[in-house]
């Protein structure tokens, strides 16, 4: 042993130790972080150009192989950040949720939250313009399915973040007395009413299934515009749209029976 390590007291001897330790614990640290930021930005690249690929030719034909030619990788390298064409598939298809959700939920949290109409009409607006902005996205999410692609459990809760900003308008809407359960209109099948029941327990529990089932009809309409908008479907009739998407959100607000 050292002249000096013997010098020395036990608790010095330990305090060196220590020292030694942490300085070594804190350089693989550093070093795992580094390597985490790395993996990151990969995995971020790969993500915006499979997003290319997606826009160029289409979600069917994604290809893995492509996306490391691109970024020159070799092909082999990339199957340890996504080890299937579906696991890349899945993983644009929850950021394009997210990325929808969040802007559902910051158009909503922009409004006072009595203004009740005006939230409507800001969530309605925020995902017409994301769509707009993002159309094969949108598409990846809304359009038609990707032949021989299953989405797995994971994308469940992303799918419902946009959701859940309807039922917590429609739950505050309920809770201030602003909204009543209709009175009127075609009675629900058997179906029909546990359907909107179980929507109701998952989005807006204190509402009636009834008045949240109202809410989906509106829903369901704007998407409808939406893709309708995006599609092509509009043109020669209402296209320019935005009158007519404005219009409809003011309807949709009329039946859901916002004040």
């Amino acid at each position: 042993m050292s002249p000096v390590v013997l010098g020395m007291s036990r608790a010095t001897l330990s305090l060196l130790i220590s020292s030694l330790f942490y300085a070594k614990l804190g350089r693989m640290n550093a070093s795992r972080t580094a390597r985490e930021r790395a993996r990151a930005e990969l995995t971020r690249e790969i993500k915006e150009e499979a997003r290319r690929q997606v826009a160029a030719e289409g979600a069917q034909r994604l290809s893995l192989r492509a996306v490391a030619r691109h970024l020159g990788m070799v092909s082999s390298a990339i199957y340890r950040y996504f080890p299937s064409r579906d696991s890349l598939l899945t993983a644009l298809i929850i950021d394009a949720y997210d990325a929808l959700g969040e802007a559902a939920e910051a158009a909503d949290a922009r409004q006072p939250r009595p203004d009740l109409r005006g939230r409507w009409h800001a969530i309605c607006h925020a995902v017409r313009n994301w769509a707009t902005a993002r159309p094969h996205e949108y598409a990846l999410i809304y359009g038609s399915p990707v032949p021989g692609y299953r989405a797995p459990q994971e994308t469940i809760e992303p799918a419902g973040r946009a959701g859940l900003v309807l039922g917590r308008l429609l739950a505050d809407a309920w809770a201030g007395h602003a909204i009543s359960d209709p009175a009127t209109g075609a009675p629900l099948s058997p179906l029909l009413a546990e359907q909107a029941s179980t929507l109701a327990a998952a989005i807006a529990p204190e509402v009636p299934g009834v008045v949240v089932l109202r809410g989906l009809i509106a829903w369901t309409q704007l998407f409808g515009m939406i893709s309708f908008e995006l599609f092509g479907q509009l043109v020669g009739t209402v296209d320019p749209s935005d009158d007519f998407f404005g219009h409809a959100v003011e309807q949709m607000a009329d039946f859901a029976g916002l004040p």
